[in-house]
């Protein structure tokens, strides 16, 4: 492992993270690619944010988690006219964020929110989620039911068309 990388791991896991007065606590709404994200600041306003490149590899963002933000240049940026707003200088994890929710420094439209944990016991299986009536624990394969996509928005009016394919099969 580079150098990099390790020292990365290593602020990642330090548990004390203060704030700079440059530096903003804000919410991921969503993924936008191209190492782009939309997040929600303090004020409740939304804006494009940079993933830098040492992040790329070592660390993922989940929409709903929070991150740290650099906002030097936001007015600049602003009146330019570009829509990336800001940098992410750092990914908090489950831990840094409950203790941050206890400081002064912590924003108040966030309170309600809860941290996303990053164990495996907080994701919840696909069958459970989707509320179907079949249970995980009949699996025969003794395989782990599969786990849902918490980066993707469940599509509206989705329908199963079983019923139209089997009375197609029964008029052939």
């Amino acid at each position: 492992m580079n150098r990099g990388r390790r020292n990365l791991k290593q602020a990642a896991s330090e548990q004390d993270f203060t704030l700079e007065e440059w530096q903003s606590i804000v919410q991921v709404v969503s993924l936008r690619g191209s190492n782009q994200i939309e997040i929600m600041d303090a004020k409740g306003e939304n804006s494009l944010a940079l993933i830098p490149a040492k992040f790329r590899g070592s660390m993922w963002i989940r929409r709903g988690s929070f991150v740290g933000i650099d906002h030097r240049g936001k007015e600049k940026a602003q009146e330019s006219g570009s829509k990336v707003t800001s940098i992410v200088c750092k990914v908090l994890f489950f831990e840094q964020i409950r203790l941050l929710q206890k400081s002064p420094e912590w924003p108040e439209i966030f309170r309600d929110a809860k941290p996303v944990p990053a164990d495996e016991s907080s994701q919840v299986p696909m069958a459970e989620q989707d509320g179907e009536i079949g249970s995980s624990d009949e699996s025969d394969d003794g395989m782990p039911p599969l786990e849902a996509n918490t980066n993707r928005l469940r599509p509206f009016g989705v329908q199963c068309d079983a019923e139209t394919d089997s009375e197609s099969d029964s008029d052939s």
